[in-house]
């Protein structure tokens, strides 16, 4: 993943800036019982090409093995295409009963048809991701950067129309987004109003995208790693925010690591799996960052 990537990420101010001060009142009106949050942590891809290292020598099935490694995958592989019934039953049933997928909508309705006329192929995608069942953990909807303020409407009548059933997220890249307040103010209340989750991006070269703005009581973070040092302090600062988070009424916690050279992407999931168990008494799975590799 290159989006966001700087030539020297040790010139960035990587401090997490305090919390929009809505948050603190989306999650105060969650409806959370004395049980702990449900947490889930993965990387992008399962490919052996992309995390080369991490699988065993005689790896049969590189999707199998990962999901005993991890609770939950970012699924892009369904950016692409729309993925056949038969297809997302055979990852379905490859991984253990509390594996979630957290597949991205494709862009054929994102990119190509910019959210016009896209009901048909809603419906589609919505009929085959269905088919994960439980382990549908939650869909997410990245538009592109040019999409911006202006494309407002078609954005509320995706989220007005889009299936309820389905839990949706949304990451928006424009940065007239988050520079003008009352278009932010709009946006969020929007996301608000619909349920729909609004991912928060740590990714170097954007900042902007770390607005710390939750519109329902679920943390989705997409989070790019730099491959350079800073990329477990940054971990450190996220384990600090999500006990903020959790104590206010946090329900669920989505966190999916990626890195523009994506080589340790496992390798910084486990150790920000294995900080959270330790610190908050947790029992997410995860490897053990000591053995990868």
């Amino acid at each position: 993943m290159k989006f966001g990537k700087v030539e020297n990420p040790g010139s960035i101010d990587f401090i997490l800036p305090p919390d929009h001060p809505d948050s603190k009142k989306v999650l105060m009106r969650s409806k959370r019982s004395m049980q702990k949050a449900s947490v889930y942590v993965g990387c992008a891809k399962w490919n052996r090409t992309d995390l080369k290292g991490f699988y065993p020598r005689g790896t049969k099935d590189e999707l199998a093995y990962y999901a005993i490694q991890f609770n939950s995958i970012e699924l892009n592989a369904t950016f692409y295409n729309i993925p056949s019934i038969h297809q997302v039953e055979t990852w379905r049933d490859k991984t253990p009963d509390d594996f979630r997928f957290f597949p991205k909508i494709t862009n054929s309705i994102s990119h190509y048809k910019r959210l016009i006329n896209v009901g048909e192929l809603v419906e589609d995608y919505c009929l085959k991701i269905s088919n994960f069942n439980p382990k549908l953990g939650m869909v997410f909807l990245q538009l592109h950067d040019n999409f911006s303020f202006k494309d407002f409407d078609r954005l509320k009548g995706f989220l007005t129309k889009f299936p309820p059933g389905i839990p949706l997220a949304v990451e928006l890249r424009n940065k007239e987004w988050f520079s003008d307040e009352r278009i932010s103010s709009e946006l969020y209340a929007l996301l608000e109003e619909n349920e729909t989750t609004n991912i928060i991006v740590d990714t170097a070269g954007r900042r902007d995208m770390l607005h710390m703005r939750l519109t329902t009581p679920t943390a989705f973070v997409r989070y790019v790693g730099a491959n350079h040092p800073t990329d477990y302090s940054r971990l450190d600062d996220w384990i600090e925010r999500v006990g903020v988070w959790i104590k206010n009424g946090l329900e669920n916690l989505y966190f999916f690591v990626h890195q523009n050279l994506e080589k340790e992407s496992p390798l910084l999931s486990a150790y920000f799996v294995d900080k959270l168990n330790e610190k908050y008494s947790l029992n997410i799975r995860g490897p053990g960052h000591g053995s990868l590799f």
